[in-house]
């Protein structure tokens, strides 16, 4: 994570300019105006990880500077993270450094926590961890009241779980959320919710059915299948999957499949390229394929992807990288206009932005 000048007092002037600047990168596609979400200005980031400097006996959280790897930058406040995380953080290395069997050999802590109140912990060593480590990071577990989890070369060592619950209200909708350690989640939980929030309102009184490329754990997919007949999502994660598929019950759907595919495979199949058994239970023919939702890695589509995604009426293009969105939408744009332009404020004090396009066949 790049380290940035966090000034709460200043985030509205940014957020602004970063709307200015994304409205001239689209200019050639729209003359919309973003609708905007921002962040909270702090305490806005669910999930990090330290790399924890040692230092004449002691540890310390700290990141580095990209290119510079031999001067840490000690961590003395996070006003970025979560106020759990917050509270944790320093109970974390209070224990590690009142323990040596906790301290030695640690490089890096990691903290996953949620809008509803649930945390891991995950420690990361170069070493085995024993029966003794296993020991002192229980005594850790009871004193969080929240479970800890260690990491070394080939070991995984869950004491408790090795997830947590998420639960988001959308609209008048709670919906629950198997988190795991190690898998895509979204870091920033407000902004997680105003962009499920947008997708169902620009899904309102759809009709057919919905794909889902990239699916995750169901983050999306599971609040849209209400306003679809049916809806397929494909995730190539074997951990997502398996998330979503639990997720899937959890909230109680009963009009979604999940399968594990890449992008690149579902496009074969769906040309008949190529026949896949991860398939053999799904019959493509019986839906009716009305919208496609996309939220691609920063590679944005590959251009079989992309050509098979501008055959839908409608596309909801989710993207954490506007620079392979607008290649994307070079071949978009022949087929499809833009009803609708979001501007998601995922990491605020940095020039990343997150964006959301509703394109409907021209």
């Amino acid at each position: 994570m790049a380290l940035h000048r966090v000034n709460p007092e200043d985030y509205s002037q940014q957020l602004q300019q970063k709307a200015a600047r994304l409205c001239e990168r689209f200019r050639e596609y729209t003359d919309l105006e973003p609708e905007v979400f921002p962040s909270p200005p702090s305490h806005y980031r669910l999930r990090a990880e330290f790399k924890v400097w040692q230092e004449k006996g002691k540890a310390h959280y700290a990141m580095y500077r990209q290119g510079e790897y031999k001067q840490p930058f000690i961590i003395e406040e996070f006003t970025v993270g979560s106020e759990l995380m917050n509270r944790l953080m320093p109970q974390v290395l209070e224990a590690v450094n009142a323990s040596e069997v906790l301290r030695r050999r640690l490089f890096s802590a990691e903290f996953l926590t949620t809008l509803d109140g649930d945390a891991l912990v995950t420690l990361i060593y170069h070493k085995k961890l024993d029966e003794e480590w296993e020991r002192e990071a229980r005594a850790l577990q009871d004193r969080l009241g929240f479970p800890v989890l260690g990491r070394s070369r080939k070991q995984k060592l869950v004491l408790e779980r090795d997830y947590v619950i998420e639960r988001l209200q959308i609209g008048d909708r709670t919906y629950e959320y198997k988190q795991v350690e190690g898998s895509f989640t979204q870091p920033n939980g407000e902004i997680c919710r105003a962009m499920i929030g947008w997708a169902k309102d620009a899904c309102q009184d759809s009709e057919g059915d919905l794909l889902e490329l990239y699916c995750g754990n169901g983050n999306f997919t599971i609040p849209l299948c209400e306003h679809f007949d049916k809806a397929l999502a494909t995730e190539i994660s074997k951990v997502s999957v398996a998330s979503a598929q639990e997720n899937i019950r959890a909230n109680g759907i009963t009009n979604l499949d999940i399968v594990r595919l890449s992008s690149e495979e579902f496009t074969q199949a769906i040309d008949r390229v190529r026949p896949f058994r991860r398939l053999r239970d799904i019959d493509l023919d019986s839906y009716d394929f009305s919208t496609v939702l996309v939220d691609p890695p920063r590679a944005g589509l590959d251009a079989d992807t992309c050509a098979m995604v501008a055959r839908f009426p409608r596309i909801l293009y989710i993207s954490c990288n506007p620079d392979t969105q607008l290649d994307n939408l070079a071949e978009l744009s022949k087929t499809h206009r833009i009803e609708r332009f979001a501007l998601f404020d995922q990491f605020p004090y940095t020039d990343h932005t997150e964006t959301g396009l509703l394109l409907v066949r021209r």
